[in-house]
């Protein structure tokens, strides 16, 4: 008995003690877990305070009320309520990756938008972007009626705080970056958090840019049938400029002896000869081949000069080409050699030194006529037409590595970055105004982009990124900007709401997106003719707002939208972000 009572008090010595360690293990890892979310300076917690906010924000954007969403901008409103409840980090830190995200958002936009900034400006594109122009301008104009109309403007926060209103009114997050550096440069650290004002107008921007785009469709009474039908009829016209291959036979006795070249120069016409066949012989031609009565050509030219071209050549005949005597292969290549980042298709001599023709180049998913002048940068795909050896060699030279496309050209970025915040630092004097104007961390980096994106070949910068890629770049430069800018909002945001004028923000938010709308739409309509289509696109695009494109892509089984919304958005954004900065030094200094 007395084994037995020594055992069993051996047990439940053994027990006590183990139960004791499990406790004391138990609220050294509840501890241990406190401390990450408490610990506002440790690199774990401020790691932990991102991830949370930005998965949150993001899965709560997906979510859709009324088929609208406010997607990846919820990241702003998921860290405001994180600042709220005290999940924060040191500010110095905050601030940091704030504007780190910003940069890194605004520069990748710069490199998306960069290679068709200046094509926009087409006659129609004047038209549509001196359109955006003015509503920007009335979205200025309505903010400062509404302060002045609504606010007190003798409280020197009322003013820097409609700022944050309009840019939330405007859904444009980096006029908002853009307001926040220029009130920084103005106030110092007391800068006044404009972010609890945009939080507060953003949604209602969003629905009433949608709202006041619909509302145009009755003031103009606009039928979506007819504009369909409409686009159709473009469709037709625009169809003429795309690649256009045929095969002719030369009837016209005056070719005889003429070189190509001399065919080329008296017709004045773009087209390729990328295959002759004479005297049961295929070659390559090149500038000084001869034709002959009764050659067959292989002709690639635009839809619009094809018939100018059979006139003149010879009548439209079937070519079994494979059936000849020498054979040759058409490849897509794709330019992946840094070197040849910016060569003209002339300078090249594909078809005197490497015995092939180029007969079409895609750039962006988009054919285009390989004029000779065409300069060829790294990501296009050349289509050419020569002896299976001869194109092999072409195909080396190059490069035609996918492989080589698939990882960024992160040296450009950074590069560009450099420059960027170097050319956005440069005080500009400008009579009137308290302090220097500068470009700054959003303008510096955004113009520096569209120049580098549009020009970079020049100084044989390889400017080409996926646009996957491009995209993971700038949304996670987006929703650091956006956690940053809401967790720093956070502390104050509620008794601006409640207790201050956020139901007023509210208001004049929306006045300033849908005045505009109303005003420019019709003039974009009813003066300008514009296809109602293509205005829903211009108006999502001058609002910088996704959510509005995919409603009028929603409505519209054609391209006129996307069309719209890009061809005014690197300008509108250029303008969102200049204009932030130019309202914030000339009247809030």
């Amino acid at each position: 008995m007395h084994k037995v009572a020594c055992i069993a008090q051996f047990i439940c010595n053994f027990a006590a003690k183990f139960a004791n360690c499990i406790y004391t293990c138990d609220m050294e890892s509840f501890q241990w877990l406190t401390n990450l979310f408490t610990a506002t300076d440790s690199v774990a917690h401020i790691a932990l305070l991102y991830a949370v906010v930005i998965a949150a924000g993001v899965y709560l954007g997906k979510i859709k009320v009324g088929g609208i969403s406010l997607g990846v901008t919820f990241v702003l409103f998921a860290g405001i309520v994180a600042g709220h409840i005290g999940f924060t980090a040191p500010i110095p830190i905050l601030t940091f990756i704030q504007d780190f995200g910003l940069i890194l958002f605004v520069f990748m936009i710069g490199m998306q938008v960069g290679p068709g900034f200046f094509e926009s400006f087409g006659t129609a594109g004047i038209k549509l972007n001196g359109l955006a122009a003015t509503a920007i301008l009335l979205n200025i104009l309505v903010m400062f009626a509404c302060y002045f109309i609504f606010f007190d403007t003798s409280v020197v926060t009322n003013l820097p705080m409609m700022v944050g209103t309009l840019y939330g009114a405007v859904t444009n997050t980096p006029g908002l970056g853009a307001a926040n550096e220029a009130l920084g440069t103005v106030f110092g650290q007391n800068a006044p958090q404009i972010a609890s004002a945009y939080a507060c107008a953003y949604p209602l921007g969003v629905l009433g840019i949608i709202g006041a785009t619909i509302l145009i469709r009755y003031i103009c009474s606009i039928s979506l049938e007819k504009e369909e039908e409409n686009l159709n009829a473009v469709e037709g016209v625009k169809a003429n400029q795309k690649p256009h291959k045929m095969h002719l036979e030369v009837s016209n006795g005056y070719l005889e002896g003429k070189t190509l070249l001399q065919v080329h120069d008296f017709l004045n016409r773009d087209f390729v000869c990328s295959r002759i066949l004479h005297e049961g012989h295929v070659s390559i031609p090149n500038r000084n081949t001869v034709f002959h009565k009764g050659d067959q050509l292989y002709i690639v030219c635009t839809e619009a000069d094809a018939e100018a071209i059979i006139a003149f050549i010879g009548p439209v005949i079937k070519v079994d080409w494979e059936q000849q005597d020498q054979p040759f292969v058409s490849k897509r290549i794709l330019v992946t050699n840094p070197s040849i980042n910016g060569k003209s298709l002339a300078s090249m001599h594909f078809s005197s030194v490497h015995n092939v023709n180029v007969t079409r180049v895609t750039r962006q998913g988009m054919d285009i006529f390989a004029s000779p002048t065409l300069p060829l940068q790294v990501g296009d795909r050349i289509m050419v037409v020569g002896p299976e050896d001869a194109v092999d060699r072409v195909a080396n030279k190059m490069g035609n590595s996918i492989r080589r496309l698939d990882a960024p050209n992160i040296a450009t970025i950074f590069v560009g970055i450099i420059i960027g915040i170097i050319f956005g630092s440069l005080p500009i004097a400008i009579p009137g105004m308290p302090v220097p104007m500068k470009l700054g961390i959003a303008g510096g980096p955004l113009i520096i982009a569209i120049l580098i994106g549009r020009y970079g070949y020049k100084i044989h910068l390889v400017t080409y990124t996926t646009t996957s890629a491009n995209m993971m770049l700038r949304e996670i430069g987006l929703v650091l900007f956006l956690a940053s800018v809401g967790i720093k909002a956070g502390a104050g945001f509620v008794n601006t709401v409640i207790e201050g004028d956020g139901l007023l923000y509210v208001l004049t938010g929306f006045l300033i997106t849908i005045i505009p709308i109303l005003i420019v739409g019709p003039i974009a309509r009813m003066k300008f003719k514009f296809n109602y289509f293509t205005i829903m696109g211009m108006i999502a695009g001058t609002y910088t707002d996704p959510p509005a494109l995919a409603y009028a892509n929603s409505v519209c089984s054609k391209e006129a939208p996307a069309l719209g919304y890009s061809t005014v958005y690197p300008l509108s954004m250029f303008l969102r972000i200049f204009t932030a900065q130019i309202v914030v030094l000339f009247f809030c200094g």
